[in-house]
């Protein structure tokens, strides 16, 4: 059962020699053999992750098995983004993220399921079959990190790599009783990463704690050369806003009295009690409405994914054009409409001043207080199929995190309540401001201390 270890507790027990990460690895390969087939959540496994485990034992992560989204480049392993269209294709290199995922000692386990070129919400876009649910397979795990946050939940990794445009990382985490970090924009390097919407991609970690959350951030966040939007503030040292008391802090509540969250209002009000008796200042807040980021991200998403899909003309990676599926052929179609001649200015320099209202709109929110929380997701994960045929389902089950992932915002989904009929989870959206990730650690890491909402946790 060693693959039901967090990160950290792994990292203890192989620092104590108790166990090795090889012991590890066997049984999470073990784990990965009987239920991947059924839950389709790895594309291509590492063949010779049990050697490359063999030769990091003595690294920071010890030679444990990460899942990795099949859109990071990786040296020598297949990368698809869910496409056909590169189903063949082997990169050269490794992605920043990976080369420093590889130098802190962790090994890539396998690539995982995605919404084909990361558009989708539900990981039912895949043009290799949807992913399931391991909570419960009549359902759907979010997307488009929906085979990370799945491989997560399912234990068949230690902890795994998400991207974020819209809600990717926090939404699938969600559905998947998992957490999920979305940093600043700008802390992790995109750099070797398929490009969707490149001035909102943040890649990120899934993992099954808090801790483990800071843990890989402080291995794979800093600046890079080979991006020119990543930041040269020095990376802060996540796990020190571990444990702390969150008593004073002023934390703002948003979106709860919106229509989608009548009937699920209900379960988040013991969350505020808890922050409140955790000592904190609790309030609900008034804000931009979310409806309106979701034309404007459909606008810039579209805009910007019209640009970086086309240099995917069969000529230098994989297969030509007709291979594309039907939603990205869609989306390059809007995108390329909103940037033609006459319709910039109507549509997509428009979008990009909303934006710019909803910057301002976070900048005033905290100036009065230190922390925002929201609901994740304006509900449970939906059933298998629910997004088929509904055309803007991702923008929609994303609403409530659009805002500050087009704002470029650091948050984190912490799991906050479980359905015992489905064994669905809620989750909660923690975010702070810019660069402010050691805030959003420690009021994450104080809620889930203090609740019994996290699976792992139990077993500390």
């Amino acid at each position: 059962m060693l693959h039901t270890l967090t990160l950290k507790q792994a990292l203890d027990q192989i620092k104590r020699k108790e166990i090795t990460a090889s012991e590890v690895w066997a049984d999470t390969q073990s784990a990965i053999e009987n239920e991947n087939k059924a839950l389709n959540i790895y594309l291509t496994l590492n063949e010779k992750s049990a050697a490359e485990t063999a030769m990091m034992s003595d690294k920071p992560l010890a030679g444990l098995p990460i899942a990795v989204k099949d859109n990071y480049a990786t040296q020598g392993l297949r990368t698809t983004a869910s496409s056909t269209l590169l189903d063949s294709f082997v990169p050269t290199y490794d992605a920043t993220v990976i080369a420093k995922l590889k130098a802190a000692g962790g090994v890539i386990s396998g690539k995982t399921n995605l919404d084909a070129w990361a558009h989708g919400s539900s990981t039912e876009t895949s043009q290799y079959g949807r992913t399931l649910n391991p909570l419960n397979p009549d359902y759907l795990p979010g997307g488009s990190s929906g085979g990370s946050a799945a491989a997560v939940a399912a234990n068949l990794c230690i902890a795994a790599l998400g991207t974020e445009t819209a809600g990717s990382i926090r939404q699938p985490a969600a559905w998947c009783g998992v957490v999920g970090l979305k940093p600043t924009y700008g802390r992790f390097s995109r750099s070797g990463i398929v490009a969707m919407a490149s001035s909102t991609d943040s890649p990120g970690p899934i993992t099954k704690t808090v801790e483990d959350a800071a843990i890989m951030f402080n291995h794979l966040a800093g600046h890079d050369p080979y991006d020119s939007t990543t930041s040269t503030q020095t990376v802060p040292d996540l796990t020190k806003s571990l444990g702390q008391e969150i008593k004073g802090l002023k934390i703002g509540v948003m979106y709860l009295d919106l229509p989608e969250m009548t009937e699920l209002k209900k379960f988040y009000e013991p969350t505020l009690k808890e922050l409140e008796r955790l000592g904190a200042e609790v309030e609900l807040t008034g804000s931009l409405d979310p409806h309106h980021a979701i034309s404007v991200y459909t606008v810039i998403q579209r805009a910007e994914v019209s640009s970086n899909l086309g240099r995917y003309d069969g000529v230098r990676f994989g297969h030509d054009r007709s291979y594309f599926g039907a939603e990205a052929k869609r989306r390059i179609m809007l995108g390329t409409y909103t940037l033609s001649k006459g319709h910039a200015d109507q549509y997509y320099h428009q979008a990009q001043k909303v934006r710019t209202l909803f910057q301002q709109d976070y900048a005033r929110l905290f100036e009065k207080y230190d922390i925002l929380i929201t609901p994740t997701s304006p509900g449970f994960a939906k059933k298998i199929g629910s997004s088929e045929g509904a055309a803007m389902f991702g923008e929609l089950e994303d609403m409530l995190i659009e805002p500050s992932s087009v704002t470029g915002l650091p948050g984190i989904n912490v799991p906050c309540f479980r359905d015992p009929e489905t064994n669905l989870f809620l989750g909660l959206n923690i975010m702070a401001p810019m660069w402010r990730e050691d805030l959003v650690i420690r009021v994450a890491d104080a809620y889930e201390r203090a609740t019994t909402w996290n699976t792992w946790r139990k077993n500390d």
